[in-house]
């Protein structure tokens, strides 16, 4: 990045991180086995330090990567653009063009710990509030391959710490993506601290219902200075992205309350 003489930045990353043998590594692939990677391993940590046998984690990733692209694509073809993919439905499953939806992921992640949990007799609540750790800060990296793809940035602005995304136009604009990485990073601190705190342990749900309060509440609150991402209107003052919100930090709020009543009642 250098400097403009009006001081904004500029944004021109290539998006593809190397090419080779006519094979294109994307940095958002990357990025996306880094936290794939970082996410196992501090999992692997946790399941340690509980004492829980880890040998079922191989098993258990591969349930959640499948939930998660599944569920993130799905929820892009459906949520933001029905009307092209249902009158293209083959087009559902050409992920190498483009199109995952963060709502439609984190639906995939709950149904793919939920059916975990059925045929290994887990604790569906447990796994919930584990696995919202290393969800807070894959969120870092997915949002950092948004930044190298020049995709789902901001509205034009006029404040110093702009980005003019040259592959896109010529016009400074928020940084949406680094503004949704730094809310994750800090609800992935958060978390940190609180399970070794071993609020997990005592209430519950808690951990797993701050996740979705404060992580959908940031992504609610960004949407305000981010440019539309479906490809039709609402026709209301909330777009798309805040209206699928508003059902999580709803039920992050509710799984809160009953959390922290149940940890008052068992203390």
């Amino acid at each position: 990045m250098e400097q403009l003489a009006q001081d904004y930045i500029i944004w021109n990353a290539d998006p593809t991180l190397i090419s080779f043998a006519g094979l294109d590594i994307r940095w958002y692939g990357a990025l996306f086995a880094v936290a794939y990677l970082l996410g196992y391993q501090l999992i692997h940590w946790i399941y340690q330090r509980e004492g829980r046998d880890t040998q079922s984690l191989e098993r258990l990733s591969l349930y959640l990567v499948i939930g998660t692209i599944v569920g993130a694509r799905l929820g892009h073809c459906l949520f933001y653009d029905p009307a092209y993919y249902l009158s293209h439905p083959l087009k559902i499953f050409a992920i190498w063009e483009g199109g995952l939806a963060s709502h439609g992921g984190g639906v995939g992640v709950m149904l793919a710990l939920y059916l975990y949990q059925r045929r290994m007799a887990e604790s569906y609540l447990w796994l919930l509030d584990r696995f919202a750790i290393p969800t807070a800060l894959a969120g870092v990296f997915i949002r950092l391959g948004n930044l190298f793809n020049s995709e789902i940035y901001g509205d034009a602005t006029s404040l110093p710490w702009a980005i003019v995304f040259k592959r896109v136009d010529n016009l400074p604009r928020h940084p949406a993506q680094l503004y949704e990485a730094i809310a994750y990073a800090v609800i992935f601190l958060l978390l940190l601290y609180l399970y070794r705190q071993d609020k997990g342990s005592k209430s519950p749900g808690f951990l797993f219902a701050v996740f979705l309060v404060a992580a959908f509440s940031a992504r609610f609150a960004i949407e305000f200075v981010k440019q539309q991402q479906a490809a039709y209107t609402t026709g209301l003052w909330l777009n798309t992205g805040q209206m699928l919100s508003i059902p999580f930090i709803l039920m992050g709020s509710v799984l809160l309350y009953l959390a922290l009543r149940s940890g008052r009642e068992s203390s």
